[in-house]
């Protein structure tokens, strides 16, 4: 029975956060598991900016080991938040829109990845810990 329960996902929200102070803005990215055993997770961004800007969105769910998000920043201040898809967050009008990932503008700063540790723990892993990985389609 302990091998058994040590193999359960818990379904309590993980959240993780990363700080962006070039434009005062945090990101939180929580992950709930939807099944017990298998990799299966619904993910959440949630944004706090400057002059009390808060806005959050539902991301497209994990449906298979795939929850990593990559977080950028753009020359003009707007920070991405995706893979194949991804949210474009502009903390000016505080909004967060859907956009297909490759349709964005190409001059974007890599600030760090949303994904398992090492431990398989949810966090935010800064650039200088985890290097840029790209999904690459099938």
């Amino acid at each position: 029975m302990v091998a058994l329960l040590a193999g359960c996902r818990s379904d309590r929200p993980q959240p993780a956060t990363a700080d962006v102070p070039s434009i005062g803005m945090r990101v939180t990215v929580t992950r709930v598991a939807t099944h017990p055993f298998l990799a299966r997770y619904n993910l959440r961004v949630h944004i706090d900016g400057p002059a009390g800007c808060r806005a959050a969105s539902e991301l497209f769910p994990d449906t298979g080991g795939v929850s990593r998000r990559n977080l950028y920043q753009t020359a003009t201040g707007l920070i991405l938040l995706g893979q194949f898809d991804a949210r474009v967050v502009d903390a000016g009008t505080c909004m967060i829109a859907l956009s297909e990932f490759r349709s964005l503008e190409p001059d974007r700063t890599f600030l760090g990845t949303f994904d398992e540790d090492g431990q398989g723990r949810w966090t935010f892993l800064p650039r200088d810990r985890q290097p840029e990985r790209a999904f690459e389609a099938l």
